[in-house]
């Protein structure tokens, strides 16, 4: 089983993502948080949430409430238990800025959304493809 942490407030890109990983045709489990301090909580097991179990990898938009995507990532490094936790930021932000901010806190990828367009479907397939290898036998063909 794929774990997949969607850190995301956009319901229209929420539902763009679950789209693109049931197309994939991989057995994946899609976990929401609408902010980091939501996604920390997924992440730790707090506040009546069930901690996310191993492995999993976080796709993390920039631009939220609360505690945005930059803020999370810092915490993320901080945390001994959740350091090296692979992340991907997946984003409307082109600012270099950003981008710079998320490469030096050890992201795996950082995929502008406006890029990806209708090959956001190759995207989920690509985050999946490296999720297996992290999870040797995930099953490649139920629906989540």
């Amino acid at each position: 089983m794929i774990r997949v942490l969607l850190v995301e407030d956009d319901e229209v890109e929420v539902m763009s993502v679950r789209r693109a990983f049931r197309m994939t045709g991989v057995a994946h489990d899609l976990v929401v948080a609408r902010d980091g301090v939501e996604a920390l909580r997924i992440l730790r097991g707090e506040g009546g949430y069930g901690r996310l179990e191993r492995p999993y990898v976080i796709l993390l938009d920039v631009n939220m409430p609360r505690m945005n995507g930059l803020e999370f990532l810092r915490e993320v490094r901080r945390d001994p238990d959740l350091s090296a936790a692979d992340v991907v930021v997946l984003t409307t932000s082109t600012a270099e800025a950003d981008r710079r901010a998320a490469c030096d806190a050890r992201v795996a990828g950082y995929v502008v959304k406006s890029t990806l367009g209708e090959d956001f479907r190759v995207f989920a397939s690509s985050i999946a493809g490296f999720l297996s290898l992290l999870a040797p036998g995930a099953e490649m063909n139920a629906d989540s």
